[in-house]
């Protein structure tokens, strides 16, 4: 094993070079990916990189690395390999995954990278170009798995999204029925022929304007039970030394692609949990962040305390979370609205809870329920697994890049999870 692998620098290994400045005003319309300390965030209409590429932030965020397949900009934020020396590209994204870049970073409130200080870091390297594409085939299998995953949650967000918006918010399986576009034993895009009769053809005038006729308007506080969260002294090791209760604030819905909540960064103890008055709040509870930011969205998959940075619905009434996490988007101007305070913005109780909420009947809300539950429980499903797949990457990588793990061990595990 020792002969296929070698010890050298990372200058030996790849050339990083520094990204190109384009400010904003020089941007033009076009399909280059834009490349930044963060990842892709932007297009262009020029590449000054050929694919395949690799990036890692140079400034601002560091430690991610980016593996990009066409032409692409990086920016100045950033290092791309200008060299691979001979190194497959994808398994060089993989490689320097394991490099320690925090500990070649200044010390800046903001922490820089000096590439040649970087170019100096000793590394151990597979030197066989066969290797290195087998490596990188195992973890690229991973992390292909997860991009698909997430590919068909964004579809599955989007369905369930316009689901709730065509029943809810245009009425449009109303609309259909008063306009004589939708006839009964007929089947329009979106609107079986089964679902016909669950539907009035009137809409009737409220104080909330016009709602079909049958269903009811109310106020979100009536139909959930609305509740904040706090934080217990964190100079009290007994709250947090070994907890294992989830306990969630705003930052754990930021960084989430979906609202799926399947953990926290943090754990709190019973003692802990003793001093939050909503205590542990059940699987299936719609979280809301009320400040810094107002909107971050997510449910619950796991029982779960909150800080006081959150407004959280148990959904024990007449709505489900399916209904409430989207109405919850679609109301956000009215959210924001009722929210107050000088420091920063937020959203109390006592003005979330009057929020007004048009209450369908019970057979069309069993029937959106049963449609968009089934969404929503695959996309949960993914979110786990991709999870699973990501935490199986992070362990196999260091061993394979290392020469740990040798590829059929690797394959073996790697074809028992997909």
């Amino acid at each position: 094993m020792a002969n296929d692998w070698k010890d050298c620098s990372l200058g030996d290994a790849v050339e990083l070079k520094r990204g190109y400045d384009l400010p904003q005003k020089e941007r033009l319309p076009g399909d280059v990916p834009l490349v930044s300390s963060s990842g892709v965030t932007d297009t262009h209409a020029k590449a000054m990189v050929k694919g395949p590429g690799v990036v890692t932030g140079r400034y601002g965020t560091l430690g991610q690395v980016f593996y990009v397949e066409k032409d692409f900009w990086p920016l100045n934020t950033t290092l791309y390999v200008r060299d691979f020396k001979g190194n497959d590209p994808r398994f060089i994204s993989y490689f320097l995954r394991d490099v320690d870049f925090l500990a070649y970073s200044d010390k800046a409130a903001v922490p820089g990278l000096n590439r040649n200080h970087l170019h100096q870091a000793r590394v151990r390297i597979p030197t066989d170009p066969t290797e290195q594409r087998a490596i990188a085939h195992i973890l690229g299998t991973l992390d292909d798995k997860i991009e698909l995953n997430r590919k068909q949650n964004e579809t599955l967000e989007a369905m369930a999204r316009a689901l709730f918006k065509a029943w809810f918010v245009d009425f449009e399986p109303v609309r259909a029925k008063l306009e004589g576009r939708w006839q009964r034993g007929q089947s329009l895009p979106g609107l079986p022929a089964q679902l016909y009769d669950l539907f009035p053809d009137r809409l009737v005038e409220s104080e909330l304007g016009e709602i079909p006729e049958g269903w009811r308007h109310s106020t979100i506080g009536k139909e959930v039970t609305v509740c904040g969260g706090s934080t217990p002294s964190t100079k009290e090791p007994e709250f947090w030394e070994g907890g294992q209760h989830c306990w969630a604030t705003p930052k754990d819905l930021s960084a989430l692609k979906f609202p799926v909540l399947l953990d926290t960064g943090r754990k709190i103890t019973d003692a802990g949990l003793a001093k939050i008055s909503s205590g542990l709040l059940p699987v299936g509870t719609v979280l809301l962040s009320s400040r810094a930011p107002i909107g971050y969205l997510a449910i619950a998959e796991a029982p779960t305390a909150i800080n006081q940075g959150f407004i959280a619905m148990k959904c024990d009434g007449a709505l489900p979370n399916v209904f409430v996490l989207p109405w919850c988007s679609e109301s956000m101007d009215a959210i924001v609205g009722n929210a107050n305070g000088s420091t920063f913005q937020e959203i109390s109780k006592s003005n979330f809870r009057p929020l007004r909420v048009v209450v369908p009947s019970d057979p069309v809300l069993t029937s959106f329920t049963r449609s968009a539950g089934s969404l929503y429980r695959q996309l949960a499903e993914n979110e786990r697994e991709s999870r699973s797949l990501a935490q199986l990457r992070d362990t196999l990588l260091p061993k394979l890049i290392s020469g740990e793990l040798r590829v059929p061990d690797a394959e073996r595990i790697v074809g028992a999870a997909v």
